[in-house]
């Protein structure tokens, strides 16, 4: 790309936006940081100056600032499309209303069922197709990408979420930010939440470190989305980089073996700068033996988390300072490697011609492994200059043996001159050479000589053998070098494949596969990509609809004539389009089919613009990158239903254990009471048997009790609704709390064996209660009315373990591993003791839920019996 010309992409992104709406999004690190407010505040000042704003939609929570912010704002009403009290935003009346700003809080929000879209984003993707500009607030642990790490820093899951391109796309980000300290303060005050809300997220949600962390992540992610505003700013304005605006590191790899140290030293730079990390390898045609070594530092990039990319260039330095120009880097990374003069050539180009980037030149390994050295591209002047250059020199010998090689041997000597120049340098040059090389053999040697006179036969054989041998030369030189670039455009194909290969493996999820096919689509064709998938039919209709799934770059979107086109190709499962027989006119976009054995998968689309087609080669490529795609999609949609298949035998099998439990652990209590009752009926009947008989009631109507309770904490579990709130627990209270009341209703004793100067594990101490209930309920049911059970502490390095032991039978080691699943009981433990086969499960569902892990040993004791369980947790 022209460093004097905008890049194309960058328009394009330009361009796409101007018939939409514009989007603002007002970004927080938590809910109380004043989001909404300043959102109402700007939209006053908006509407002071004669802007037609309209409140959609505003969450006051009862704030009284925030309310009082409204001022005059117009306030859309809003409606109820399913249950009358789920009030959602109108998005039918926005839309005939069509405000200048629309302001619609709560970006991630779920909408209620019966509403058109599942979630507020997609409203807002409306409402910019119908060109309103909307303003909106969201809190960064919305963010799609940023759930898991949210999760793990907060102890909290968040259930909405945004997609990342919807952040991405946006075309202004406002951070709204707070320090931590006066968001707890305000929060204290009342002024985020009631006080019994604001008392329960002061001790979960709302801590000081909780805060500080996302405030970070929200820093960091609009820090990002400055940077690529700056960066798109630079490619669409054609302003060479680099512009310090931010830290990037790129890492040049070469195909020696010093490319990994150069990867991991530029790792370590954009760590400690906490940059992003680029890895670019320029492929020269000379250099095709290095390929993999390069290719396998590319890879250990792209593992270290960093973007990689390879161009195929003749001229290493031009190359590199081109992409480093497009990519605006501040700092390079290239190998020292061993002294050779097309090395120190790279260095010396990039300290002439990039003066703004900072260069770390990396140690070549001790022990290199030698690779071959690619030959150095020459300017096209020097074959022209090393023609007179090799036949003075032939000339030079012919002198040198002139008397003793016979005048007509001579071409001999100027035969190796003409092969040397066609081989080279090029059939042209082959040519001037036979030329100059006969006028040089006919003047000097020939006689009569210093004369251009042909005197004899042996003349003009020599005059034939010099013109066949040129065209000769010429004629292979040139299909030479048309083989060599055929074949350099295969590899370089074959190289797309296998790297889409590489990728289809590491795609996560179908979104990701999709994207990777969109991606690699428009780097072998050079031209916008997108990705359509069949969409079920409505019933009634037969043919499926095409969706748009992924694109590269995002703007590149069909129109309608486009989607006719693509409608057809998915239907009849032929390419259609521009450049083909079907549908060719009327539209710049061409569909081929994704086909495999079952039928058309899938759609690859293709922005040809005013390109009738693509070159031979890059069709071919393209057609086995299309196969390779539908096997994969092919192969996840079925990986895809494998699953479904497998969670639906799972749930059958689940439903299916939970009614055989029901009916025979619900039905036994349920008699035992059903004739006690009866019996409490006769009339006369003693004191003591009444009173045995009111006992017997009491403790089954106690026992149905814990297996209903059971019952619905194993559906919460299977259903992650278990949200631990954590503090520091003094584990040998909480055992002594639990054996104690275990005592209590059994009469049992339950030893303790409990280390002094315990760590305080961060745990909920009602979710351990409940685990500590059921590992103690059962070793007392398991070890017998006489049995010993021993609940004990101790530290392991870093976790607390927490012990319960039973002398009882024990449990058979092919079972070992099977005692916490759900509705399973060991099989000598069935001859001992009832049970639903629930408490350690629901125990193993809350230890994990706190974070630990538990398991079982089984036998400790001679003769095969007793049993321990341990419960282990982070101290």
């Amino acid at each position: 790309m022209s460093q004097s010309r905008p890049d194309p992409d960058a328009l394009l992104a330009v361009a796409a936006r101007e018939g939409r709406g514009r989007l603002k999004v007002f970004l927080g690190a938590a809910p109380g940081v004043g989001k909404t407010y300043a959102m109402l505040e700007e939209a006053r000042r908006r509407q002071a100056g004669g802007t037609d704003v309209l409140a959609g939609l505003i969450e006051t929570h009862g704030r009284a600032e925030t309310e009082a912010q409204l001022g005059t704002l117009p306030v859309l009403p809003r409606i109820a499309p399913g249950d009358p009290r789920l009030a959602e935003f109108d998005l039918d009346a926005a839309l005939a209303r069509r405000p200048a700003v629309l302001l619609l809080d709560e970006l991630a929000h779920s909408n209620a069922p019966g509403s058109r879209h599942p979630k507020r984003w997609q409203d807002v993707a409306e409402l910019r197709a119908a060109g309103i500009e909307v303003w909106t607030t969201m809190n960064i642990q919305h963010l799609e990408s940023l759930s898991e790490p949210v999760a793990r820093i907060t102890g909290i899951r968040v259930a909405e979420t945004v997609p990342d391109r919807v952040l991405a796309e946006a075309d202004a980000v406002e951070l709204i930010d707070l320090p931590p300290a006066e968001l707890l303060e305000r929060l204290r005050q009342g002024k985020v939440y009631r006080p019994d809300q604001a008392a329960r997220a002061l001790r979960g949600f709302f801590r000081e470190g909780n805060l500080a962390a996302l405030r970070e992540l929200a820093l960091r992610r609009t820090a990002d989305r400055v940077d690529a505003d700056v960066t798109g700013y630079m490619r669409s304005h054609a302003i060479a980089g680099p512009w310090p605006s931010g830290d990037r590191v790129l890492a040049l790899l070469g195909g020696d073996a010093g490319a990994a140290a150069v990867v991991h030293h530029a790792r370590r730079i954009a760590d400690a700068l906490r940059a992003p990390l680029l890895a670019l390898h320029v492929e020269r045609p000379a250099a095709l033996a290095a390929g993999g070594v390069a290719a396998a530092a590319l890879r250990l990039a792209e593992g270290l988390g960093a973007e990689a990319e390879t161009v195929v260039a003749a001229d290493l330095p031009r190359a590199s300072l081109a992409e480093a120009r497009a990519r605006n880097p501040t700092h390079l990374v290239l190998g020292r490697g061993r002294p050779a003069w097309w090395r120190r050539g790279l260095a010396t180009a990039l300290l002439r011609q990039g003066a703004g980037y900072t260069l770390h030149l990396v140690p070549e390994p001790a022990a290199p492994l030698r690779a071959p050295r690619p030959r150095p591209a020459l300017p096209r002047w020097f074959g022209w200059a090393a023609v007179p250059a090799l036949v003075a020199g032939a000339t030079l010998v012919a002198f040198a043996t002139d008397g003793t090689v016979p005048e007509g041997a001579m071409g001999m000597i100027y035969l190796v001159a003409i092969v040397a120049a066609a081989v080279g340098f090029g059939p042209a040059q082959g040519l001037a050479a036979a030329a100059l090389a006969f006028l040089a053999w006919n003047f000097l040697f020939l006689p009569p000589r210093y004369t251009l006179a042909i005197a004899g036969p042996q003349d003009v054989v020599g005059v034939v053998v010099f013109a066949l041998v040129a065209l000769l030369l010429a004629g292979t030189t040139g299909g030479l070098g048309r083989s060599v670039r055929a074949a350099q455009a295969r590899l370089h194909g074959l190289r797309r494949l296998v790297e889409f290969s590489r990728l289809l493996g590491a795609a996560g999820t179908p979104g990701d596969l999709l994207e990777a096919v969109a991606r690699q689509a428009e780097r072998i064709a050079g031209r916008p990509a997108c990705v359509l998938m069949p969409l079920p039919p409505p019933p009634g209709q037969t043919d499926a609809e095409p969706v748009l799934r992924a694109a590269v770059p995002q703007e590149a979107e069909p129109d309608a004539a486009a989607m006719a086109a693509a409608r057809w190709a998915l239907a009849h499962g032929r390419p259609t389009g521009r450049g083909t027989d079907t549908l060719p006119a009327g539209t710049a976009w061409q569909f081929r089919p994704m086909r495999t054995a079952r039928g058309t998968v899938g759609l690859l689309g293709l922005r040809l613009g005013d390109a009738a087609a693509l070159e031979a080669e890059a069709d071919r490529t393209l057609d086995a990158l299309l196969d390779q795609a539908a096997v994969a999609i092919e192969r996840a949609e079925l990986m895809e239903a494998g699953a479904r298949a497998a969670a639906r035998a799972e749930t059958e099998q689940l439903r299916v254990a939970l009614l055989t439990s029901l009916g025979h652990d619900l039905r036994t209590p349920l008699t035992a009471i059903r004739g006690a009752l009866g019996t409490l009926r006769a009339a006369n009947l003693p004191a003591a048997v009444r009173e045995d008989l009111l006992t017997a009631a009491e403790e089954e109507t106690v026992r149905l009790t814990r297996t209903i309770g059971n019952i619905l904490d194993i559906v919460r579990l299977e259903n992650g609704q278990v949200e631990p709130r954590r503090e520091p627990v003094d584990v040998a209270e909480a055992l002594e709390a639990a054996a104690a009341r275990l005592e209590r209703a059994t009469g049992r004793r339950i030893r303790r064996r409990i280390e002094p100067g315990l760590p305080e594990p961060r745990l909920d101490p009602a979710l351990l209660d409940q685990v500590l209930g059921n590992l103690l309920d059962n070793a007392l049911k398991f070890s017998g009315p006489e049995g010993a059970v021993t609940v004990a502490a101790r530290r392991e390095g870093m976790e607390v373990a927490m012990l319960v032991e039973d002398d009882g039978p024990g449990i058979p080691s092919g079972e070992l591993g099977r005692i916490f699943a759900p509705f399973f009981r060991a099989s000598r433990a069935d001859r001992i003791a009832a049970g639903s086969g629930l408490g350690l499960a629901i125990g193993r569902g809350l230890t994990q839920a706190m974070g630990g892990r538990i398991g079982a040993e089984s036998p400790i004791l001679p003769g095969g019996r007793g049993t321990r369980l341990i419960l282990r947790f982070p101290a």
